[in-house]
């Protein structure tokens, strides 16, 4: 459990994701403009763990929903 508010870094340890800064600038920029829904938890993109998790996460609206939030903003952006 954190005791602070999780970062981007957090997150992508937490998906199991390459976490340093020019592997999460990557992934960003794979797989922008690649969900059409607003739901970041129905990407593609996703394993089903990850799915899991953010759905969780978002449901619960746990400490990881503002680098959530963050992240869907990021890859919808143009």
């Amino acid at each position: 459990m954190f005791t602070e508010q999780p970062t981007m870094k957090d997150l992508f340890e937490q998906l199991g994701l390459d976490s340093d800064e020019d592997s999460i600038e990557s992934f960003i920029e794979k797989h922008r403009g690649m969900n059409d829904s607003r739901h970041i938890e129905e990407a593609p993109f996703w394993n089903d763990g990850q799915k899991a998790f953010l759905k969780q996460a978002i449901h619960e609206d746990a400490a990881w929903v503002v680098v959530i939030d963050d992240l869907n903003t990021q890859l919808h952006h143009d």
